[in-house]
């Protein structure tokens, strides 16, 4: 077996529907991937189907079970703690587990890795898309990512994205237990950090699924946060307390 050192980190709430179909396409990939689960103590069992297949794939699959609903955002933190301090990864990948992000795109991030030091799954760029989504959800999409790229400069075209890749070096310089959001709103103030440190960002295509099971995880409060994030953010800009550095070449 490849030795593994790329990390697919999917935070979980009752999503025992998608989960056994998820890792099996994800480990079925022609890439040598980990998954690390992150589990916000479901009701509906999927941390016990997660623990599973940590017994049968001791190597490639890792669960990390939480006391209950803490937020997206602090579920990747838990998911960059485990992969960093204790599974030494290169890289770490963040996806939702609804199928909204088809594993399919993951070569094609890894790929990419190679001359970025973030990569995002983008419905923004040529050949990207949405599909079986409603166009308020659309629209919501659009007008947000418009906000942020405006008030904040980020210069990807899929500032909200949840389906990225971060090499270990740009983790290792961006201060997560100071990251202040905890929701959905992580991703903005994720991407406005590592651009302004200067790491190179790159986006691949691909088409954005509405789920296919379950039930969405965001709420009106949640939308509420990520203005707030948003404007937070803006005024750090404005006061230079997120000071801009020079971009950083690409190693090998």
């Amino acid at each position: 077996m490849q030795t593994v050192d790329t990390y697919v980190i999917v935070p979980t709430y009752n999503e025992v529907d998608n989960i056994d179909e998820l890792v099996t396409q994800i480990l079925d990939l022609p890439v040598a991937v980990g998954i690390i689960v992150v589990d916000d103590n479901s009701p509906d069992g999927t941390g016990a189907a997660a623990d599973k297949w940590a017994i049968e794939y001791p190597e490639q699959v890792h669960v990390v079970h939480r006391p209950g609903k803490l937020g997206l955002g602090t579920a990747y933190i838990a998911g960059f703690k485990m992969g960093i301090q204790v599974l030494q990864a290169q890289r770490l990948m963040t996806m939702d587990a609804d199928f909204s992000h088809n594993p399919r795109y993951i070569p094609a991030m890894l790929v990419m890795s190679a001359d970025k030091h973030v990569v995002i799954g983008s419905r923004y760029v040529a050949g990207g898309g949405s599909k079986n989504c409603s166009w308020k959800r659309i629209w919501l999409s659009k007008i947000a990512n418009l906000v942020a790229r405006t008030l904040l400069g980020l210069k990807a075209n899929d500032a909200t994205a949840g389906f990225r890749l971060y090499r270990r070096e740009v983790l290792e310089t961006i201060p997560l237990d100071q990251i202040f959001s905890s929701g959905y709103s992580f991703l903005v103030e994720m991407l406005f950090m590592c651009q302004r440190r200067g790491w190179q960002i790159g986006e691949v295509p691909i088409v954005f699924e509405d789920r296919r099971k379950g039930t969405t995880k965001i709420s009106r409060q949640e939308v509420l946060k990520a203005q707030y994030t948003v404007l937070r953010l803006f005024w750090r800009r404005l006061r230079g307390r997120e000071p801009r550095q020079p971009q950083i070449p690409v190693s090998a």
